[in-house]
């Protein structure tokens, strides 16, 4: 009995459903492609951070910008005349103050509105990374007909990797960080017009110089937002040379006919881009100077700071690879020691990579080109001028990391370009590099819905940073949350530890020595404002809070000078007018205490205390006569 016959498929054919899957979606992206990706991309952005919209205020800047500071709430004349001469907080950000005095006009103190307003510009910034995509995977290998569907493929997976990536969320939760969305979409939009412009190159001068212009001012409106931005200049020349091959292009111009003539052309194109950056840059530095922002080099040596320039870079592109064990603060140690190993790893990492980018520069100039210009773009906050307690942050990352999304998405259209319509085996790679492409956005996805319940409170955000890495700030602000709860005891321990990490922190001693008072022990918290101020002698709190430990000690003179070196230094704070006018008053000065009581009243309207206080002194003085 002869055994039945089996069709065997021919050798090196995939199955019919791998083939007719592919043609099926080749189908759908050449039809609908020109709206679906965008689409796309709307939808997968705004579902992955619409849990941001439940989020709250955090204790990380957003009370001393929003929470607690009237002077930006509204677009009024006294506001804008303050938003556009300000340098609150080291930073001069008009454009993004008055987003924000825009929003308390929408929502008052509402956070939700704080946060749709962070999300829409990050949406936009995510349809921007679209746009340019488009354009430069254009450039780089120019479509045709039969290509097209998928460098419209490859844009979205760009924009996708962009808009959905967890480094995202700190920018985009974060209310305080609204400077980093609103300078991205300025920033995105100069480029996309100066493309514009080139494409224009053709249709005449004036209506080049017309989008070249309105880059320009775009451009300005990027810095007026974050100063970050300045590194633009340098990245339009990156784009000229790849993927624009501009100087290549301008060949044969110039009494020479050399490629020199078309370098120093495109170089005076970028004056008025570096004299506005250049502008940005010194009101950056007049900024940090404002609140001594600025670390000396006596302080962070020459060598630390090249040590944290090559750990940042191997660092962000770690996290763009592995997105977990993300943090609100990666704290900066009170020692670096250039031989331990992760420093080490990372300087041989970047030193590698900055090799193999110049040596393959010709045969691969896309990594290249990313390469440089992700270094550029990073070049202001990788730590050349230290300023602040943090080694790195994910924040930063928000425009470098757009280089290496595009180079996926470009990757992912080279390896699908193939004939009009897929055969056998493209329609099996179709099927292959498109589904590890969903995966990957998908994972990623995933990881930043995740990261953005984090953001939900003050409480989440610094309980997961210790989680992450045990850090002093973290220690702190945990110790604050408990203070304010009235669990001094547990406070004064996360106070403790974060002294063990630094114990050269002044305003660790003060939180310390508060936390101590806080318990009824305001001898030994007087110990620990007097060691506060022996690091730092001029801290307004520090002063403050020993004036009010001397006074419950009743050493009032003492507490009195105290209270009057922390005015010197900061005379608009209305707590301690209100404890020096309680002191005066113990001190039988009431006339004196009256100027302290109105003065703390003048500065907070809604001060209860201080008005009981000097309606008490008012009523007493009316009883006498």
């Amino acid at each position: 009995m002869s055994s039945p016959r089996v069709r065997r498929r021919p050798r090196g054919r995939p199955p019919r459903r791998a083939v007719a899957a592919g043609r099926l979606v080749a189908s759908v992206i050449e039809r609908h492609g020109r709206w679906l990706f965008p689409a796309l991309v709307v939808v997968a952005t705004v579902a992955v951070f619409a849990p941001t919209l439940g989020n709250g205020f955090v204790d990380w800047d957003d009370g001393q910008n929003l929470v607690h500071n009237a002077a930006y709430r509204g677009l009024g004349a006294a506001q804008l005349r303050w938003m556009w001469t300000t340098f609150h907080m080291g930073h001069y950000i008009p454009v993004t103050w008055m987003t924000f005095g825009l929003d308390y006009l929408l929502w008052g103190l509402n956070p939700a509105g704080y946060h749709l307003t962070n999300l829409l510009v990050h949406l936009g910034n995510s349809l921007l990374v679209y746009l340019i995509a488009l354009r430069l995977l254009a450039a780089a290998v120019a479509p045709t007909s039969a290509d097209t569907r998928w460098w419209r493929l490859g844009a979205a997976v760009a924009a996708l990797l962009f808009a959905v990536h967890p480094l995202r969320v700190e920018s985009v939760a974060w209310a305080t960080e609204r400077r980093d969305v609103l300078c991205g979409l300025f920033y995105l939009l100069a480029v996309l017009l100066y493309l514009r412009a080139c494409d224009a190159a053709g249709a005449g001068p004036l209506i080049r110089q017309r989008w070249y212009w309105l880059s320009v001012g775009v451009f300005a409106l990027a810095l007026l937002s974050k100063s970050m931005a300045v590194t633009l200049p340098v990245v339009l020349l990156v784009l000229d040379v790849y993927p624009l091959r501009r100087i290549r292009a301008r060949r044969g111009i110039g009494p020479a006919g050399s490629w020199i003539v078309a370098g120093v052309r495109l170089l005076a194109e970028k004056i008025p881009f570096a004299l506005l950056s250049l502008a940005a840059s010194v009101m950056a530095l007049v900024a940090l100077h404002h609140i001594k922002g600025a670390a000396s080099v006596a302080t962070v040596g020459i060598l630390d700071r090249l040590v944290i320039s090559t750990y940042a870079l191997a660092f962000y592109l770690w996290k763009l690879l592995a997105p977990v064990r993300l943090s609100a603060l990666y704290e900066l140690p009170d020692r670096i020691d250039p031989a331990a190993w992760p420093y080490v790893l990372a300087a041989l990492v970047v030193a590698a990579l900055s090799v193999a980018a110049f040596r393959l520069r010709r045969r691969w100039p896309a990594p290249a080109a990313v390469w440089v210009s992700y270094i550029v773009i990073l070049l202001p906050v990788l730590g050349i001028v230290q300023n602040g307690f943090q080694i790195a942050a994910d924040r930063y990352t928000y425009l470098a990391s757009i280089g290496w999304a595009l180079l996926a998405g470009g990757g992912l259209r080279l390896a699908l370009r193939g004939p009009a319509l897929p055969g056998s085996k493209d329609g099996r790679r179709l099927v292959a590099l498109g589904g590890g492409a969903a995966a990957v956005v998908i994972v990623l996805a995933v990881l930043t819905w995740q990261q953005t319940h984090v953001w939900r409170d003050s409480r989440s955000l610094w309980t997961h940073a210790l989680g992450v890495e045990p850090s002093s700030m973290a220690h702190s602000n945990v110790g604050v949350l408990l203070a304010r709860q009235g669990r001094a005891a547990e406070a004064a321990e996360h106070f403790q530890r974060a002294l063990a990490i630094k114990p050269r922190d002044a305003e660790l001693y003060t939180n310390l020595g508060a936390a101590l008072a806080q318990q009824g022990r305001p001898g030994q918290a007087a110990e620990q404002f007097r060691r506060a101020l022996a690091l730092t002698p001029g801290s307004p709190l520090a002063h403050t809070n020993l004036g009010n430990a001397l006074a419950q000690q009743g050493q009032l003179d003492e507490a009195l000078q105290h209270y009057r070196e922390s005015l010197r230094v900061n005379p608009d704070d209305p707590d301690t007018h209100h404890s020096l006018g309680q002191a005066l008053v113990r001190l039988g000065r009431p006339a004196e205490a009256v100027d302290h009581f109105r003065r703390a009243l003048a500065l907070r309207p809604d001060f209860r205390s201080a008005r009981n206080s000097l309606e008490r002194i008012e009523g007493t003085g009316r009883h006498a006569r």
